[in-house]
C-alpha cells in the first residue's frame, strides 16, 4: 500500500481532492474531441501536489505532474466509439484496462485499492500509446500485409516457388509516423484522419452498423480490411473495368451506364492474380501463343499425336530458325525445352475466342473471349489457367471503343461472325458471300484513352449497378487466411 508522507491529515483532505478530480474526470469524458477543456490551475496544482507527496516521477506522453491530459480521455472516448464501428475489438486495443486505470487516477484511488501509482501511470501511458499507434497505423495501412500473406499460399505448378497472387504495389505500414505524431499538437486530428477515404469502406462501414449477424459482420470486417490497404483502389465515378474474382463478374463502369457480365477465372491451382493495369489494345481473331507452363502441364503429354494438334489447330515453330515443324516429329522433352513455340491459329476454334483485351502485367494474363461458351452456365467458374474469360466480348469491345461509328462496329461484327446491323454491312456480306476467305475486316484496335482495369477479390461489395452490397462465396479461401491473421483484433 502507498502512504502519503508529510502535511495533510488523512482522509478528509484525500476525500476533497478525490471529489475535485472526479468532477474533472466527468467533464473530460466526452463522446468526441470537441467540448473538452484544460484542467484549471487549481486542479493542476492539486494533482501535482498529490503526486509530489508520493515522490512519483510523473512524465509521459499522456500526462505530466500537472495532471492527465484531456487527450487521454478524448482518445478513450474516440476508440470506444470507433473500434466497433470499424469491426475491431476494443479489448485488443487495451480499452478495458485504460478505462480502469483512468478511473483510478481520476479518483486518486491508489491507497484505497492498494495499487502502485507508478505502475498504473506507466501502464496507462504505454496502453494509450500502443492503442493510438495500432489504430492509426492499422487504419491507414491495414492490419495485415496482403503481399506477405497471399503470396505464400500456393506453390507454382513446377514447384519452383510460391505463385504471386497479389501483385498490387502496396505501401508498407509505418509505425514511426504515428509514434512521432503522439507528441504533436494535432495528434487527435491525425487519429481522426486515419479513417480510410475509400468510398467502398464508407459503404461497408454503414452496412456493418445495421447487421447483427456474426458471420456477415465478420465478412464485412474482412472486406473493410481490404479497403485499408495502401494500393491503387478503384475510384468512385471513374470509367473503368472492374473484375471481382469472388463474384465471378465483370463490370464495365461508364459515366452513365454499367455493363455487367459473367466471367470464368483461374482454377484454385492456377488462381487469377489480383492486380491493376490499363487496357491498351484489342486483338480480333488472335492467335494464341501457348505459355510454357501450359505446354509442360497440358500439351507435352500429347507429343507425336498429330490428331490432337490438328484438332486444336496447334502449330509448332522452332524459335531460332522460325521453321514450322511437323508435330509428329517433336518429342515431349523438346516441347518442354523452351526451344519451340507452340501456337493456335486464330478463328472460331481458338481458346481465346474471337477477341482478346490486352493490358500490361507480370503474368501474361488478359481478358478474352472463349470457344467454350457453355462454361458461363456453371455456378462456379474457376477453370482457367489464370486469364479471365468474358461472357460478352463484343459488348465489352464497344464499351472500350466508345467513339467508333456504326460501320466500325459492323466490321467488328463481320470479323467475328455476328450478323451486321447497318445496310452497308449487310451489302458487304451479300457481295462477299462466295469469298472462300474468312472475313477479317477488323484485326486490331488501340484503346485510347486507356481504360483502367482492376482485378479485385471482395466477398462483400456494393454492386456497381445498384449500390446494394452483394455477398459472394470465398472461392479462393482468401477471407479465411485474413480472418486467421486478424482474429485477435476483430470484433
Amino acid at each position: 500500500m502507498l502512504h502519503r508522507k508529510g502535511g495533510q491529515s488523512g482522509s478528509q483532505g484525500i476525500c476533497s481532492l478525490t471529489v475535485l478530480l472526479l468532477t474533472t474526470a466527468c467533464l473530460l469524458m466526452v463522446s468526441c474531441f470537441e467540448g473538452t477543456r484544460e484542467l484549471s490551475e487549481a486542479e493542476q496544482s492539486a494533482f501535482g501536489n498529490y503526486v509530489d507527496s508520493l515522490d512519483v516521477d510523473l512524465k509521459g506522453q499522456w500526462f505530466d505532474r500537472m495532471g492527465v491530459s484531456q487527450d487521454a480521455d478524448s482518445l478513450l472516448s474516440f476508440l470506444r466509439r470507433e473500434l466497433p464501428r470499424n469491426g475491431l475489438d476494443p479489448t485488443a486495443f487495451f480499452i478495458p484496462q485504460i478505462e480502469e486505470d483512468l478511473d483510478i487516477i481520476h479518483k486518486l484511488a491508489f491507497d484505497s485499492l492498494g495499487v502502485n501509482i507508478n505502475e498504473v501511470l506507466r501502464r496507462l501511458d504505454d496502453n494509450l500509446t500502443e492503442a493510438y499507434v495500432s489504430y492509426a497505423t492499422g487504419q491507414r495501412y491495414g492490419f495485415v500485409r496482403p503481399d506477405k500473406l497471399l503470396n505464400r499460399l500456393n506453390m507454382k505448378a513446377d514447384g519452383s516457388g510460391y505463385a504471386r497472387l497479389f501483385d498490387y504495389d502496396i505501401e508498407a505500414p509505418d509505425e514511426k509516423e504515428a509514434r512521432n505524431r503522439i507528441s504533436s499538437s494535432d495528434r487527435l486530428g491525425y487519429l481522426v484522419e486515419s479513417t480510410p477515404k475509400n468510398h467502398i469502406y464508407r459503404i461497408l462501414q454503414t452496412k456493418l452498423s445495421t447487421t447483427s449477424d456474426k458471420a456477415f459482420r465478420q465478412k464485412i470486417a474482412v472486406n473493410m480490411e481490404r479497403c485499408r490497404w495502401k494500393i491503387n483502389h478503384p475510384e468512385e465515378n471513374k470509367r473503368m473495368i472492374l473484375v471481382n474474382i469472388a463474384a465471378q463478374q465483370l463490370w464495365a463502369v461508364g459515366a452513365d451506364s454499367v455493363l455487367n457480365m459473367k466471367i470464368c477465372c483461374g482454377a484454385t491451382t492456377t488462381k487469377t492474380p489480383l492486380l491493376s493495369s490499363t487496357i491498351n489494345y484489342i486483338q480480333v481473331n488472335p492467335e494464341w501463343i501457348i505459355p510454357g507452363n501450359i505446354i509442360k502441364t497440358d500439351v507435352a503429354r500429347h507429343a507425336g499425336d498429330s490428331a490432337y494438334f490438328a484438332r486444336n489447330h496447334y502449330y509448332v515453330i522452332e524459335r531460332s530458325s522460325g521453321d514450322t515443324l511437323n508435330p509428329v516429329m517433336v518429342s515431349s522433352d523438346e516441347l518442354k525445352s523452351g526451344r519451340l513455340r507452340v501456337g493456335q491459329k486464330g478463328g472460331a476454334g481458338n481458346s481465346l475466342g474471337r477477341i482478346v483485351f490486352r493490358f500490361p502485367n507480370n503474368f501474361s494474363v488478359y481478358l478474352h473471349d472463349t470457344n467454350n461458351r457453355g462454361a458461363f452456365s456453371r455456378e462456379r467458374r474457376t477453370l482457367s489457367h489464370g486469364c479471365v474469360r468474358v461472357q460478352k466480348p463484343f459488348e465489352l469491345a464497344c464499351f472500350l471503343l466508345s467513339d467508333i461509328d456504326e460501320w466500325a462496329k459492323d466490321k467488328l461484327r463481320i470479323s467475328i461472325d455476328i450478323k451486321p446491323e447497318t445496310e452497308r454491312g449487310l451489302i458487304y456480306i451479300r457481295e462477299h458471300a462466295d469469298d472462300p476467305r474468312p472475313f477479317r475486316l477488323s484485326t486490331y484496335h488501340d484503346v485510347n484513352p486507356r481504360v483502367p482495369v482492376y482485378i479485385i477479390y471482395y466477398t462483400a461489395y456494393p454492386n456497381p449497378e445498384t449500390g446494394i452490397i452483394d455477398s459472394y462465396p470465398d472461392i479462393y479461401g482468401y477471407d479465411k487466411v485474413i480472418v486467421d491473421e486478424m482474429k485477435s483484433i476483430m470484433k
